[in-house]
């Protein structure tokens, strides 16, 4: 990969490999951590369909010593 001026900013162009690898289409939003020294990783950012989906598992299961302190979260710091 090489690495180009984007305007103020610089840009890589991913790999066909890596773009079929993620399922990536243009416009989708991705995640880029350094994971050690001089490595990095590019993971593809769940998109609304999978955030619902994860919602609806969910479903309000919360440990039942869950205590929602309402002035606690909403104090101002």
């Amino acid at each position: 990969m090489q690495v180009s001026k984007w305007g103020n900013s610089l840009a890589i162009r991913l790999p066909a490999a890596i773009v079929q690898a993620l399922e990536l289409q243009d416009g989708d939003d991705i995640e880029v951590r350094i994971a050690a020294a001089r490595v990095f990783e590019v993971k593809k950012k769940p998109g609304t369909q999978e955030f619902l989906a994860r919602l609806r598992k969910f479903r309000g299961k919360l440990p039942a010593d869950f205590n929602f302190d309402r002035d606690a979260a909403n104090e101002r710091r």
